[in-house]
C-alpha cells in the first residue's frame, strides 16, 4: 500500500506543476482575478456557509478551499502532496484570502489535526485515490461536529467504465465497475487539465456507488440525499457535447456522469 500511495504522491507532485502553469481548468490567473472555482452543483447544494468552519480533504493546491472562503467560510485544506500544499499556502499569500493548509495523507489526519467542523467537503475526482473507503468514512465523522453535515460531488462511478481512448466516438465498456483486489494502474497518460504527457505512473480504485453509500451509512452518518446528474464538470470521455452552460454531457443525457452525497452526523 505504502507503494502505491508513494507513487500517487510523486504523480500528484509532477501534475500540481503541470496544472498551476495549465490555464483552462486550472485558471490560476483567473482566480487571483477574483473568479469563483467552485460549480453551480456544489453552491446549489452546500448552500450558505458563512461563518462555518470547512475541512476540505483531498484539496490539491486549494483555489476550491479559498473559493469557499471568499464566500464566508472558515476553511482549512488538506492534501497529501506537498508541492500541491505549498501552492496552496502561496496562493493563501498571494490572495489575501486566509485558511488553514496541512500536508498529510488523509488517514494519518487524526495525529495531525485535533479539531472539529461544521462541514467536510470533497469533490471532483476524490475517491479512485482511497485504498480504503470505509476508513475513509470514519475520518469524516470523526471531525464533523454533531449537528455538522459532509458533502461530496464526484464523478459518477458508472462513467468510469467507459474506454476514453481520443479516438473512440461512442460508450464502450473497458474497466471494471465493481472493486477489484488491486488497483488498476496507469502509465505514460496525458494530463486531464493539460494534455501533457505525465511521466509518473498513477494507481487508482473503482468503487461502485453502492459501496460509497454503505461507508458513509456505517461509519454512522444519516443520508440526507443521493443526488445523480447527466452532467459533468469536464470532457471526460471523448464524445461528451459542452451545453450553454460549461457542462458536458451525451447527447440525449442517457448516462449518469456525476452523482453527490449530503450527509449528517
Amino acid at each position: 500500500m505504502d507503494k502505491y500511495l508513494q507513487e500517487n504522491k510523486s504523480h500528484w507532485n509532477e501534475l500540481t506543476t503541470l496544472h498551476e502553469k495549465s490555464g483552462g481548468m486550472y485558471d490560476v490567473a483567473g482566480f487571483k482575478a477574483g473568479k469563483c472555482t467552485l460549480k453551480a452543483i456544489e453552491l446549489v447544494e452546500m448552500g450558505d456557509v458563512k461563518g462555518k468552519s470547512l475541512l476540505h480533504l483531498q484539496c490539491h493546491f486549494g483555489m476550491d478551499t479559498l473559493s469557499w472562503v471568499r464566500r464566508g467560510a472558515k476553511a482549512t485544506g488538506i492534501d497529501f502532496s506537498d508541492k500541491a500544499i505549498d501552492l496552496a499556502r502561496k496562493l493563501s499569500k498571494e490572495t489575501g484570502i486566509k485558511a488553514d493548509f496541512l500536508c498529510t495523507d488523509i488517514y494519518d489526519l487524526p495525529s495531525v489535526l485535533d479539531k472539529q467542523y461544521d462541514i467536510v467537503f470533497t469533490s471532483w475526482g476524490v475517491l479512485t485515490w482511497l485504498p480504503d473507503l470505509d476508513k475513509w468514512a470514519q475520518i469524516i465523522i470523526h471531525f464533523l461536529k454533531p449537528g455538522g453535515f459532509f458533502y461530496i460531488v464526484e464523478f459518477h462511478p458508472f462513467t468510469l467504465v467507459f474506454d476514453d481512448t481520443p479516438t473512440i466516438t461512442k460508450p464502450e465498456v473497458s474497466y471494471p465497475y465493481f472493486q477489484l483486489d488491486e488497483p488498476l494502474k496507469f502509465e505514460n497518460q496525458p494530463d486531464y487539465a493539460s494534455g501533457i504527457t505525465v511521466k509518473t505512473a498513477e494507481y487508482g480504485w473503482q468503487y461502485p456507488l453502492g459501496k460509497v453509500v454503505t461507508a458513509l451509512v456505517n461509519a454512522g452518518l444519516r443520508i440526507e440525499f443521493l443526488h445523480e446528474f447527466p452532467v459533468t464538470c469536464y470532457k471526460a470521455l471523448p464524445y461528451l457535447k459542452k451545453d450553454d452552460d460549461g457542462w458536458w454531457h451525451l447527447e440525449g443525457d442517457r448516462l449518469p456522469l456525476t452523482f453527490s452525497i449530503k450527509a449528517s452526523k
